[in-house]
């Protein structure tokens, strides 16, 4: 069963093109993942900096191989490192 997983982050203006060059570099892997469904960026009208992408995998396993990965992780590590404080994670499936 199809999942969707909704990744937060509070994006400050200190850092962007760096970030902006890490995000890439991860959606760009992502895309090359077995399971990978789609996903769609958005940005928070009523609260400058907070992004949200919604990722919709084939299944909680697929999600979970690509959450596990070390190529992700070292790319998440960076990432986080950058905002100061860790990206957040819910994961839905259809009822």
């Amino acid at each position: 069963m199809a999942v969707k997983v909704l990744i937060k982050r509070k994006v400050g203006d200190q850092h962007a093109p760096e970030l902006d060059a890490l995000l890439k570099k991860l959606r760009a892997l992502t895309l090359a993942r077995k399971g990978y469904i789609s996903g769609e960026s958005f940005t928070r009208l009523d609260e400058p900096g907070v992004s949200l992408v919604i990722s919709t995998w084939q299944s909680m396993d697929d999600w979970r191989e690509w959450v596990l990965s070390k190529e992700r992780i070292a790319l998440q590590e960076q990432i986080d490192k950058l905002l100061g404080h860790p990206t957040e994670y819910e994961i839905f499936e259809n009822v």
